[in-house]
């Protein structure tokens, strides 16, 4: 249990645990025993509170790091999975015998694929801008009424 999660009242601790479970806070909520009519309002409360993400986090980063999981591992396994599933295989029937057609998983390469295009930020229509220093806007005579 994190520093954090020490000092949180118990109810919330159990929300903490139940929301580990699966990443969903309205049902995380209802488990820790909040009011069904109101779990999405309160798990919106409590995720916004800054000591519960931040047991929330450690409790995650600690379990990544148990398994050995992070962003190398998922993009190897991702790669290693698209590079199998783009292997043509032998179609066999029932009985085993080859049937001379061959199959090739293309929606699994394709998601692979997707992922992968994400993690590298290659289908966004955003813009992460990081700029340090001083802005100056200059405004023309026609946008005077902004």
């Amino acid at each position: 249990m994190s520093k954090e999660e020490k000092q949180l009242p118990a109810k919330q601790q159990l929300f903490i645990k139940e929301y580990l479970i699966d990443l969903n806070g309205t049902q995380a909520a209802i488990r820790a025993g909040y009011s069904q009519k109101t779990a999405n309002e309160q798990a919106s409360r409590l995720l916004a509170n800054a000591n519960i993400r931040s047991a929330v986090q450690e409790a995650m980063d600690k379990r990544s790091e148990d398994l050995g999981i992070d962003a190398k591992y998922v993009l190897q396994t991702i790669k290693n999975t698209i590079e199998r599933c783009s292997q043509a295989e032998q179609v066999k029937g029932p009985d085993g015998t080859v049937s001379g057609e061959y199959k090739f998983d293309s929606s699994a390469v394709l998601k692979g694929a997707e992922l992968l295009g994400k993690h590298l930020k290659m289908f966004t229509d955003k813009a992460e801008v990081e700029h340090k220093g001083n802005v100056t806007l200059l405004l023309s005579n026609d946008d005077a009424s902004i």
